[in-house]
């Protein structure tokens, strides 16, 4: 009920191509049919609040990654000839990989964790083992998820947020791989979505405060707010219909 809840929220936001944090709509969807399901007990509040903490915490440190960033390569950047351009373009094809590899490590630990939690309460497996199979599922469902939904929103966070241009788009990359990194390291899950469209308005913020769309950004904002509570409402609905079902 809490996974499906998350994935008609995410086919919502992709809809009207407003950036969505995956992980929110997945800690709403299971807290809401947790909830039903247990009563409001069966949320262990100090592990909500680790999760809690990395999710909202993560975006401002993005931004402001991404501001200081761009400020340092402006700076040391200022006397280099239009040519450095390529070198930003050429640059770029490792700053993505790197993105994606941490978008891998952190978002993909969720979906194992989810899996292997079923698998782990149905008497499949023994003990909380993630199996091989599982990892290469994850990868793979991320991976083709990647390549096939994700232009809807590639055209908001590469245009309609800041007009990004190689330079801009190699330290937001940068900035956002840091903070996800970091926050797989330290096994809090944080959204890819917010902390890159947060690296990319710290970094437009950093070049031309006034170029930034915020109004864009103030939608992004909106559904994220939105988010838990919708995705709660949506994974006890979800519950009560499959109970109802006789599930």
């Amino acid at each position: 009920a809490g996974v499906l809840a998350a994935i008609l929220w995410n086919r919502v936001t992709w809809f009207f191509a407003v950036p969505s944090s995956s992980s929110h709509a997945l800690v709403g969807g299971l807290m809401g049919a947790a909830i039903l399901a247990a009563g409001p007990g069966a949320v262990h509040l100090s592990g909500l609040i680790k999760v809690l903490l990395a999710l909202f915490l993560a975006p401002p440190l993005g931004m402001a990654a991404g501001f200081l960033l761009m400020r340092l390569i402006l700076f040391l950047a200022q006397l280099a000839t239009p040519r450095i351009n390529d070198w930003f373009r050429q640059g770029q094809l490792f700053t993505s990989i790197g993105l994606a590899l941490s978008h891998g490590a952190n978002d993909s630990q969720k979906t194992m964790g989810i899996i292997t939690l079923a698998l782990v309460a149905s008497g499949a497996l023994n003990t909380f083992a993630v199996p091989l199979w599982v990892i290469v599922v994850s990868a793979g469902a991320i991976s083709l998820g990647t390549l096939l939904g994700g232009w809807r929103l590639i055209r908001t966070l590469g245009g309609r947020i800041y007009t990004i241009r190689p330079v801009h788009g190699f330290a937001a990359h940068i900035a956002a791989t840091g903070v996800i990194l970091g926050a797989a390291l330290l096994g809090g899950p944080v959204s890819t979505t917010q902390v890159i469209s947060s690296a990319i308005m710290g970094v437009g913020s950093a070049e031309r405060i006034s170029k930034v769309r915020w109004e864009v950004g103030q939608e992004m904002l909106q559904a994220w707010f939105l988010t838990i509570p919708a995705t709660m409402a949506a994974g006890a609905a979800i519950f009560w219909i499959i109970h109802r079902l006789g599930y």
